[in-house]
């Protein structure tokens, strides 16, 4: 009955106000941005299969381009517009334009390359922003006005079509024993998509944890209430364990909100745009599909072993937080000590975003690997690509790793040291200096 006492008072002094309110925006923020995104992205592939055109010519030749745009699928809008081209612009409402100048097709017909005039509009820097420009669109017409040269030279369709793709070119990706009719670009952008996500929520949650519980214990140590606590008719092990548990549930509401934020986030800004750039493009085989046939898709029991290996990482990450938060003696200090936890989460998650670890060179995994953090980074990797003998190794790493952390732990709770463990940083040593000197 003690414990469970011990147990809510440390989970009130986490669960506030502050961190529910943070929370819930966290959660509004990040389904508002999935929204933005599934829209922006939406609205970007469609306009980049859109050609906005602007025909100054208006004769024949420049009614059968566009007829021919037509033919290929493109959707093609016409507008009647003149004047400067931020006139034109304001005029169609449209982001970019493509406009056909008078005399193009009588250049054509001279047998000269006619002049196509592109216009794209600019309102900010952001990336999102500026997704769609007239690269397809130019590319398709240049395509067509090469057919038109051709057919004036008496060269026939079967002809135009060789010389414009002199090559049928069949992709395909292979991983392991499987192998889908699909680029390993398209499958590529996806997987970087979906596998973001853990990276971040691992990382957050190391950020987190370690910073809420180093924070707490100091204060209680600055405070005196540690000392207070220590002397209450509870075992220490009973406060180290609801200490422990009460950051980890904490942690674990925090994972879960980011979890499903992020998925928002994340769908938002994929699930649209892929379904309707692979309709378009005309793909052989759907990303997602290929991504099940290939076995980059993860299983029930996947997402547990993954869960598993989060729950060491959390663990250890708050055994050492508990060590570290013992040692702080004012407030800067309690932002000073938690940096080896942000260097050892930081290392491997920027590594894991921007290589294959397994590729590494055998002394730098060697160091990589030996941060207990890392193996969560890589598990999904591990997992999709087959490679259980670097995953079950890891995660029975992780468990000695965590047993280790709370030995020393569950010793330093134990002693007086506790109460008078502290970084010094050559003050001691300074102190000693001045008494000889005075003597």
């Amino acid at each position: 009955m003690k414990f469970f006492n011990l147990l809510k008072k440390e989970l009130a002094e986490l669960i506030n106000m502050q961190m529910i309110l943070s929370i819930v925006v966290s959660l509004v923020m990040f389904v508002i941005l999935g929204n933005v995104m599934s829209d922006t992205m939406e609205e970007a592939i469609k306009q980049e299969y859109t050609l906005n055109i602007v025909d100054h010519d208006d004769t024949d030749f420049t009614a059968n381009l566009i007829g021919r745009l037509r033919e290929y699928g493109a959707e093609v809008k016409l507008y009647n517009a003149d004047g400067e081209y931020a006139d034109i612009l304001a005029s169609t409402g449209q982001e970019s334009v493509i406009i056909l100048p008078e005399g193009f097709s009588d250049t054509v017909e001279s047998g000269k390359s006619p002049e196509v005039v592109s216009v794209e509009g600019m309102k900010s820097s952001a990336m999102m922003s500026n997704l769609n420009d007239n690269s397809s669109a130019l590319s398709l017409i240049s395509s067509c006005i090469s057919e038109i040269f051709a057919e004036q030279f008496g060269i026939s369709a079967d002809d135009i079509k060789i010389i414009n793709n002199p090559m049928t070119i069949s992709e395909n990706t292979v991983v392991n024993t499987e192998s889908a009719e699909v680029g390993k670009s398209n499958i590529m952008n996806q997987l970087m998509t979906k596998s973001m996500i853990l990276p971040i929520i691992v990382f957050m949650l190391i950020v987190m944890t370690s910073q809420t519980l180093i924070s707490a214990i100091s204060n209680e140590k600055i405070d005196k209430t540690l000392e207070t606590l220590l002397s209450a008719p509870v075992s220490r092990i009973s406060i180290l364990t609801a200490k422990m548990l009460s950051a980890s549930i904490v942690a674990l509401l925090q994972a879960v909100v980011f979890m499903v934020g992020f998925s928002f986030f994340m769908s938002g800004a994929t699930e649209s745009a892929s379904e309707i750039a692979s309709t378009m493009a005309g793909q052989v085989m759907p990303v997602d599909e290929a991504m099940q046939k290939l076995g980059l898709t993860l299983k029930g029991i996947d997402y547990i072993l993954i869960g598993v290996q989060m729950f060491f990482t959390v663990m250890i990450c708050l055994s050492i937080s508990l060590m570290l938060g013992v040692l702080v003696t004012d407030t800067k200090q309690s932002q000073t000590v938690v940096m080896p936890l942000l260097f050892g989460a930081m290392i491997p998650y920027m590594i894991s975003m921007f290589a294959d670890i397994n590729t590494l060179p055998i002394v730098i995994r060697i160091i990589v690997y030996a941060i207990p953090f890392t193996h969560t980074f890589s598990g999904m990797s591990n997992i999709m690509f087959g490679n259980m003998a670097v995953f079950w190794g890891g995660m029975a790493y992780q468990a000695v790793a965590f047993v280790v952390c709370l030995f020393f732990a569950v010793k330093l709770f134990s002693s007086d040291k506790i109460l008078t463990a502290s970084l010094n940083f050559g003050k001691k040593s300074k102190s000693k200096k001045n008494t000889g000197a005075e003597e």
